[in-house]
C-alpha cells in the first residue's frame, strides 16, 4: 500500500512538474509576442484563402476593412476581384495583373489608377486582377485561370520592381505563405514546381480551435512547418515568365503590355529587345512607411493612370 502511495505521489509530481511547465512556456511565448506566432492581419489572412495551385486566393463575394497605412474598405466580386461585377456590355476589354500595387493596398477601390482609367476610356471595360502578394510566376498562372472569364483584347502586366524577382525566386514569402514556383530543368525549360501548395502556419492560426488558443501549439506548427516544407530557392525567371505570359497572351490574339513600378535598366532592356511596349511609373508618389511595402498614394494612381493612358494610345487604345 505504502509502494502504491508513493508511486501515485511520484505520477501527480511528475504531472504537476509538466503542467507548470506547459502553462510558464505558454505565458512566456504571450509575453514575448513573436512575429512568427502572431495571427496575421493582412489581406492575405483577413479575406484570402488557401489554393493548391496558386497558394492564395482572393474568396469571391468577401466585404472587409483592412489597416495598414491607412484603413481601407474592400470588396472583392464573383471572380474574387477587388472590382466591379463584370458585365456582358460587348466593350473589349483591358486586363491589369498584379500585386498589390494594383489591387490597391492604403487607396480605395474609387482612388486607383484602374478606376481612374475607367473613367477616361468609356469605350472599353476596365478588369484589374490584382492580388496582393503575387509574384509574375503566380500572375501568369491566375492570368491563365481567368482568361475565359474575361476574354480581354489587351492585357497590362504591373511589374513590381522592389520585390517581384524575390517573389519569383522562392517558394515561400510574406511571413510564411508558400507558392508555386517556376526551376529551370536541366534541359533549360521552366518547370513549375512546388504543388499543391502546402498550408501556410496563418491558416492553423486562424482556423484550427486548439492553435488558435495555444500559443505552445502555434509553436509546435511553426516547427513541423519548419522542417516538413522548407524553404526553396531558384535562379531568378522573373524575364521568361513575362515572356511565357507575352506568348499566351499573343496567342490568344491579344495585345500585351508592361507597366513597370519604377524604371529597371535590367527588365526595360528586355522588354526593349522584344518589343514590348512598357510604360514607367517613377516619381509616382508613395507612402514612406517602410513596414507596409510604399504602396502609391491617391496622387500616385493618378499619376499611373496618366501615363497608362500615353502607353494605351501607344497601342492604338482611344478614349
Amino acid at each position: 500500500m505504502a509502494a502504491q502511495t508513493s508511486l501515485l505521489r511520484t505520477a501527480a509530481i511528475h504531472l504537476a512538474i509538466w503542467l507548470a511547465t506547459f502553462a510558464i512556456t505558454e505565458i512566456a511565448l504571450r509575453i514575448a509576442d513573436p512575429r512568427a506566432l502572431r495571427e496575421g492581419q493582412s489581406e492575405r489572412t483577413i479575406a484570402y484563402r488557401h489554393d493548391a495551385e496558386l497558394g492564395w486566393v482572393p474568396v469571391p463575394n468577401s466585404a472587409f476593412t483592412v489597416t495598414a497605412e491607412r484603413p481601407i474598405h474592400a470588396r472583392h466580386n464573383s471572380l474574387g476581384l477587388r472590382d466591379i461585377e463584370p458585365g456582358a456590355t460587348g466593350k473589349p476589354r483591358i486586363l491589369f495583373v498584379g500585386d498589390s500595387y494594383v489591387w490597391g493596398n492604403d487607396v480605395e477601390a474609387e482612388e486607383r489608377f484602374t478606376d481612374l482609367l475607367r473613367e477616361r476610356l468609356p469605350n472599353h471595360d476596365i478588369v484589374n486582377a490584382g492580388v496582393s502578394g503575387y509574384g509574375t510566376d503566380q500572375e501568369y498562372l491566375w492570368l491563365t485561370r481567368l482568361w475565359d472569364r474575361i476574354t480581354p483584347q489587351v492585357v497590362v502586366l504591373m511589374f513590381t520592381v522592389v520585390n517581384d524577382r524575390w517573389d519569383n525566386s522562392s517558394n515561400v514569402r510574406y511571413d510564411g505563405y508558400f507558392k508555386p514556383y517556376f526551376a529551370t530543368a536541366p534541359d533549360g525549360a521552366l518547370r513549375l514546381g512546388g504543388q499543391p501548395v502546402p498550408q501556410p502556419r496563418q491558416l492553423y492560426f486562424k482556423e484550427d480551435p486548439l492553435v488558435h488558443n495555444l500559443w505552445i501549439a502555434r509553436a509546435a506548427v511553426f516547427a513541423w512547418i519548419a522542417l516538413a516544407h522548407p524553404q526553396i530557392a531558384v535562379p531568378d525567371p522573373t524575364e521568361r515568365l513575362v515572356g511565357m505570359m507575352r506568348d499566351f497572351v499573343t496567342a490568344q490574339g491579344a495585345t500585351f503590355l508592361v507597366g513597370m513600378q519604377i524604371t529597371e535598366p535590367r527588365m526595360a532592356a528586355y522588354l526593349e529587345a522584344q518589343n514590348i511596349p512598357y510604360a514607367a511609373f517613377d516619381g509616382a508618389d508613395v507612402y514612406r512607411g517602410l513596414e507596409f511595402g510604399f504602396h502609391w498614394t491617391p496622387a500616385g494612381h493618378a499619376l499611373v493612370a496618366q501615363r497608362l493612358m500615353t502607353l494605351l494610345a501607344r497601342a492604338g487604345i482611344k478614349p
